[in-house]
C-alpha cells in the first residue's frame, strides 16, 4: 500500500486515503479476477464501501455524506478503480445517482433517502439513456404521464449499470413536449423510482468485452407508478440536472480510468522487474524501459489533469469543459498504458494467468460510458466556441 500519489491536506484525509488503499489490497483485488470470469455482481463490497463511510463523500454531512471535497473522492475512487474497475465505476454510477436528491430534491426527500443512499444501504443506477438516444440523450422518449396523485412511467432505458441489482433508480423521463426538434430537452422531468415499484424489471444482461462482473442491462418501465411525490426538482427541469451530474460523473470515470492506468502500470513494472533475459532484468532494457516511461507518464498527466477539475468545482468555478477533457485524457491515456502493459508482458500478457489481458478489456469502456469519447471533444470544442472558461480563464 502507497499513498505516493495521493494529494492531501490533514491526517484525516490521509488516514481516509489509508482505509480505501487497504480495502483496495485486502477485499477487492483479491477478489477480482474470478468474479469476472465468473460474472458475479460484487453487491457486499458496495456494502463494504457503504459501512466504511465511502458511498456518500462528496455530499455534505448533514444529508448524511462525509463532506469530503471532491479532489479527495476522486482519488478514493481511483484506488478502488486500481483494485477493483468493477467496483470504482459502480462507486462513481452510485454518487452520480444521489447527485440530482442532493441538490434539487426538497428537505423531505433528502431526510427520506439520502441518508440509506449515502449510508450504503441502497445502491443506486442512473437511467438516462435509450435504445435510439445515447449521445442524444434530449431524445429520450420514456414518458411519465401524470395520474392523479401518480406518475405512470412507460419507456425502456439502456446500457444502465446495475440494472436488476439497484434498490433505486434515478430515471429521466418526459412529462411533456416532444423527443424531436430544438425543444426536446425541454418537458423532460426526474424521478425518484424504487426498484420494487410494480411495473419495472430489467431485461437479461448484457455480454461483454470487459466489466463482466458490473451488470450492464436494459431497464423496463411498464406502467409503473410512482407517487408525484417521487418527482426531483420542478418538473420539465430535469434535463438540466442531468447535464450536471453528467459534468461529475466524467470526473468519476477520469478517476476510474488513472486508477486501472496505475494497476496496469504496476502490473508492468512488477513483471518487468522479475522477468529476466540474456542475464538480466528486462526493466534494464532501454526499449522497455522507455515505454515504462510513457506508460507512467501517462498515467500522471491523467491524475493532474482530473484533479485539476476538481479543485475548479471545489473552489466554486465553472469545470464542465475541464471534466470533458479529463474524462477523455485519461480514458485514452488508460487505452494506451493497458495495450503497452500487455506488451511488456509479452506472452504472459495475453492469457488470464495475469490481469494485465483483463485490463485492456476493460479499458475500452471507459472511452464510451459517460459520453464517448467524440462527445467529450465535442463539448470541449464548444467551449472553444464560446470561449467559455478554460485553462487560464
Amino acid at each position: 500500500m502507497s499513498l505516493a500519489h495521493r494529494v492531501y491536506a490533514d491526517e484525516q484525509t490521509r488516514a481516509l486515503f489509508e482505509l480505501a488503499a487497504e480495502l483496495s489490497d485486502k477485499e477487492l483485488r483479491p477478489a477480482a479476477a474470478a468474479a469476472e470470469r465468473d460474472g458475479a455482481f460484487p453487491r457486499e463490497m458496495f456494502r463494504l464501501l457503504g459501512a466504511a463511510g465511502l458511498l456518500g463523500l462528496p455530499y455534505p454531512e448533514q444529508l448524511g455524506g462525509s463532506g469530503q471535497p471532491y479532489e479527495a473522492y476522486l482519488q478514493v475512487v481511483e484506488e478502488v478503480a486500481s483494485g477493483w474497475l468493477t467496483v470504482g465505476l459502480g462507486l462513481s454510477v452510485h454518487t452520480l445517482t444521489c447527485f440530482p436528491l442532493a441538490v434539487a430534491g426538497s428537505r423531505e426527500q433528502q431526510e427520506r433517502w439520502l441518508p440509506s443512499m449515502l449510508g450504503g444501504d441502497l445502491l443506486g443506477a442512473y437511467c438516462l439513456s435509450e435504445p435510439q438516444s445515447g449521445s442524444d440523450a434530449a431524445a429520450l422518449r420514456t414518458s411519465a404521464t401524470a395520474d392523479g396523485g401518480d406518475y405512470v412511467i412507460d419507456g425502456v432505458k439502456a446500457w444502465i449499470s446495475h440494472a436488476g441489482q439497484a434498490d433505486f433508480y434515478t430515471l429521466f423521463a418526459r412529462t411533456s413536449g416532444d423527443h424531436e426538434g430544438p425543444g426536446a430537452a425541454r418537458g423532460i422531468s426526474c424521478l425518484h423510482v424504487p426498484a420494487d415499484t410494480p411495473g419495472v424489471s430489467a431485461a437479461p444482461a448484457e455480454h461483454k468485452m470487459g466489466m463482466r462482473a458490473s451488470v450492464t442491462a436494459q431497464m423496463i418501465f411498464e406502467s409503473a407508478r410512482v407517487p408525484a411525490g417521487h418527482l426531483v426538482g420542478e418538473e420539465g427541469k430535469g434535463f438540466g440536472i442531468a447535464l450536471a451530474a453528467l459534468d461529475e460523473g466524467r470526473l468519476g470515470i477520469a478517476a476510474c480510468a488513472t486508477g486501472l492506468a496505475q494497476a496496469a502500470l504496476d502490473a508492468a513494472v512488477g513483471y518487468a522487474r522479475e522477468r529476466r533475459q540474456f542475464g538480466r532484468p528486462i526493466i534494464d532494457f532501454q526499449g522497455i524501459s522507455f515505454l515504462l516511461a510513457d506508460m507512467a507518464t501517462a498515467v500522471e498527466a491523467a491524475r493532474a489533469l482530473y484533479l485539476a477539475a476538481a479543485r475548479r468545482k471545489d473552489a466554486g468555478l465553472p469545470y464542465g469543459p475541464q471534466a470533458a477533457m479529463a474524462k477523455l485524457f485519461a480514458s485514452d491515456a488508460a487505452m494506451r498504458v493497458t495495450i503497452d502493459a500487455v506488451q511488456v508482458l509479452g506472452g504472459s500478457g495475453y492469457v488470464e494467468d495475469f490481469p494485465a489481458e483483463r485490463y485492456l478489456r476493460e479499458a475500452k469502456a471507459l472511452q464510451i460510458v459517460e459520453g464517448t469519447n467524440q462527445v467529450q471533444r465535442m463539448v470541449i470544442g464548444r467551449a472553444l466556441a464560446r470561449d467559455a472558461a478554460l485553462p487560464g480563464k
